[in-house]
């Protein structure tokens, strides 16, 4: 002991004359703790120090030593951990410099940070879950999870054990770098039946004294072989929704059961033969079974669809089963009318029962729903005839007259059998031709005018007017003076009428005294060659231009 603390001071006096001190202490110590008596090391008198200056430099932020002014000692300035500081490094060293200002010298000054078994060893997971199978051979090695200490040295982490039952053991195994990495060993065969799970305790140990210790409970469940294929409750499932289901809407849910546990009990759900239109309206949830609706359905676009549905457990037996899905009709579509062939026009003097237009009448429902029923506006001249199948004629009930209604639009309408029905309609324009049915008709059967004698040729009598009730060129009225004579003369060299206008003028002067009065008959004719007249009759009025002859 004697040679050795001759040494230590030997070593001391031969660091300070090179301007160097080297110290040790403890982690964890509180603050002001004593770390050397850097005064009497260096050799600088205690009275001097507070004159001289004296102060420690650190590299890095925090100040972790500094020297008390009366006793010239090394003192720490904060609690210092040794774990935090040096995480990595086996021997944790702390440097500063010692400035004494007045005599312009620097000290270099080294402090070891010295262990304590200030930490237990630990495991990242306290509890850990293992699954083994019954089957497992014994001897079969597991790999668990590593203890870690923080401390170094002796105050590290040394060692392990297991406690729990008979089937199992500890091995622990040297890592390239000298650690040990704990194995369970299975000492003895597993049986499901006897236990489902065995509970272990790892304990990890620390060489510290009193030593310091961590555990984690090792929960081992034995899985069940796989020797039960999954069954469903029904081999057929049959379920019927109506067309107007809301998509996402659950239709059916399928079930299967596994005696096993674990992994080889846990079903799973998938469509084995489905076509392409189902697979696109129809989602199977592989873990509840459930089928729902993808995309809204339509009766009349598929009425009936069967999937068939498989069930595999995790060591893959399996089971399947037959799910039919009917769709029931709801009445969602109105009747369609479409004109197959159809008149614009018809001639009024067309034969009752003319077809004037082919109507295709269908409603895509099916049912009462898909029933439909055909109507026409009432006091139309027009009724329906059914063709064949889904056609219908539209034909004249009667005769038409274009005088009265010269064009129609017939509605045609239709309804399902629904509750409420729907309801849908086509209107059919259709122009009546006009047929010379209506002779000309005078405004009066009888004219009468009076006019003085004397007049100038192309003086205006009357004009008389006529009318037809006929359309075009039926309606188009020319008139003419019927032959007839006066006095030997034709009235043509009297009077004549204007063939569009009806304007009766003279072609010369009357004279009362050679003929006191006219009878005109006026023939109005239509386009079509039917004929009207009318009469004139003309007064010839007496002007004196006659002187008394003796």
């Amino acid at each position: 002991q004697q040679r050795a603390l001759l040494w230590a001071v030997l070593l001391a006096a031969w660091e300070s004359a090179w301007g160097q001190l080297r110290y040790s202490v403890p982690e964890e110590m509180p603050k002001g703790s004593f770390v050397g008596d850097v005064a009497k090391d260096l050799g600088l008198h205690l009275p001097a120090l507070g004159d001289r200056g004296v102060r420690i430099v650190t590299e890095g932020r925090t100040q972790y030593f500094s020297v008390h002014g009366k006793t010239g000692h090394l003192v720490t300035a904060e609690r210092i951990d040794r774990e935090q500081l040096c995480r990595q490094v086996e021997k944790c060293v702390l440097r500063c410099e010692l400035i004494v200002e007045g005599q312009m010298q620097v000290y270099r000054i080294e402090v070891e940070i010295t262990d304590i078994n200030d930490n237990a060893p630990s495991f990242r997971e306290t509890e850990v879950e293992e699954r083994m199978s019954e089957m497992t051979a014994p001897g079969s090695r597991f790999p668990l999870a590593e203890a870690h200490d923080p401390d170094s040295g002796q105050n590290s982490l040394q060692s392990y054990e297991l406690s729990g039952d008979e089937h199992f053991s500890l091995a622990v195994q040297a890592g390239p770098g000298g650690d040990q990495r704990p194995e369970l060993v299975l000492a003895k065969a597993l049986d499901r039946e006897e236990a489902a799970f065995h509970e272990l305790v790892l304990r990890a140990s620390d060489g510290g004294d009193p030593a310091r210790t961590g555990t984690a409970r090792i929960r081992v469940i034995v899985v069940d072989v796989n020797d039960n294929a999954p069954v469903f409750s029904q081999a057929e499932y049959t379920v019927r929704v109506p067309e107007d289901v809301p998509v996402g809407s659950v239709l059916v849910t399928v079930t299967a059961t596994d005696a096993d546990e674990g992994l080889y009990g846990h079903v799973k759900y998938s469509l084995k033969k489905v076509s392409d239109m189902a697979s696109d309206i129809f989602h199977l949830d592989s873990a509840t079974g459930a089928i729902t609706l993808l995309r809204s359905l339509d009766f009349e676009e598929g009425d009936s669809y069967e999937l068939e549905v498989q069930a595999r457990d995790g060591g893959g037996l399996l089971d399947s089963a037959k799910v039919v899905i009917t769709v029931t009709d709801i009445n969602d579509n109105a009747p369609e009318i479409s004109v197959r062939s159809a008149l614009s026009e018809i001639s009024e003097d067309a034969l009752s029962g003319t077809v004037v237009a082919l109507l295709h009448v269908q409603d895509r429902d099916s049912g009462a729903n898909g029933e439909v029923r055909c109507s026409l506006d009432v006091d139309v001249p027009f009724r329906l005839e059914k063709s064949f199948e889904d056609y219908y004629r539209v034909v004249t009930a009667r005769e038409l007259d274009r005088e009265q209604v010269p064009e129609y639009n017939v509605t045609v309408r239709a309804a399902d059998g629904g509750s409420p029905p729907l309801q849908s309609s086509a209107v059919l324009a259709l122009r009546v031709l006009d047929v010379n049915d209506n002779a000309p008709v005078f405004a009066q059967e009888r004219y009468s005018a009076r006019l003085a004698e004397n007049n100038a040729a192309g003086a205006l009598v009357l004009t008389v007017r006529a009318t037809d009730a006929d359309w075009g060129q039926n309606a188009r009225v020319r008139y003419r003076l019927s032959e007839g004579r006066v006095r030997g003369a034709p009235l043509s060299s009297y009077f004549v009428v204007a063939a569009e206008s009806g304007m009766i003028t003279l072609q010369e002067a009357l004279d009362f005294e050679d003929t006191r009065g006219y009878v005109l008959l006026v023939e109005a004719k239509d386009g079509g060659g039917l004929v009207a007249h009318c009469k004139v009759e003309v007064e010839v009025l007496d002007v004196n231009d006659n002187a008394p002859e003796i």
